[in-house]
């Protein structure tokens, strides 16, 4: 049996609190994530709690050059370049037009449109071009939230980006508990199972779970 003590869902007014101690949330800030979370699509968005996490690890690590493959509305890129120096760059990875339209909107009303790049491709092909064109180990930063069944070849472009010190973030590698239901055989789920357990063994990176929000994993790079 495992000594440990297991996480477990906070209640709502937990959780309610939790947000009121720990969330210094720019009023631009929440203004997307409360019009993104009337979307139809409004659960792809990171929990609000992840923001400052991202944050204060791009600051922690004195990042000037970041990575993001999938942006959706644009949230978790805001708060990743509030945490920049000026001349500082997000390179963010979607496909969506009308969500790009959303995030910079808001980007430009936070003041922080100049510090975010937007590429609208499919993220395979805009991670293979930054390679091509010599930015392999020049990232300090790189945040994988896009579709599942890629997940894996997101994280294998990210770390070949990445210098020698610098974070890989990949995000819901908890999945709802999915993976850790061997019944559930969808694609999505199995290549998060796939991942996390590749990620376990992976030599190339220091490794650290966090099983918060929709876990969230880390990986230095070594």
């Amino acid at each position: 049996m495992h000594n440990f003590v297991r996480p477990t869902l906070l209640a709502d007014r937990v959780y309610d609190y939790a947000l009121s101690i720990g969330l210094r949330e720019p009023e631009a800030f929440r203004r997307l994530r409360e019009e993104t979370g009337k979307l139809s699509e409004g659960e792809w968005q990171i929990a609000p709690e992840q923001g400052p996490l991202l944050a204060l690890l791009v600051k922690l690590l004195g990042a000037t050059k970041c990575l993001e493959v999938g942006t959706f509305t644009g949230y978790s890129a805001l708060w990743v370049a509030s945490a920049l120096p000026p001349d500082g760059k997000v390179i963010c990875c979607d496909v969506n037009p009308t969500y790009a339209e959303v995030a910079r909107r808001h980007w430009a009303a936070a003041g922080l449109a100049d510090r975010i790049e937007l590429h609208l491709a499919p993220a395979l092909d805009t991670l293979a071009r930054l390679k091509a064109a010599g930015a392999a180990g020049t990232f300090d930063y790189a945040f994988v939230d896009a579709d599942k069944a890629n997940y894996d070849h997101y994280y294998e472009a990210a770390l070949d980006l990445l210098r020698p010190g610098g974070l890989v973030a990949v995000d819901n590698t908890l999945w709802d508990g999915k993976p850790a239901d061997p019944t559930i055989t969808d694609a999505d789920t199995a290549a998060i199972r796939a991942l996390n357990a590749k990620l376990h063994g992976d030599a190339r990176i220091d490794l650290c779970f966090l099983p918060f929000a929709d876990g969230l994993t880390l990986g230095l790079k070594r």
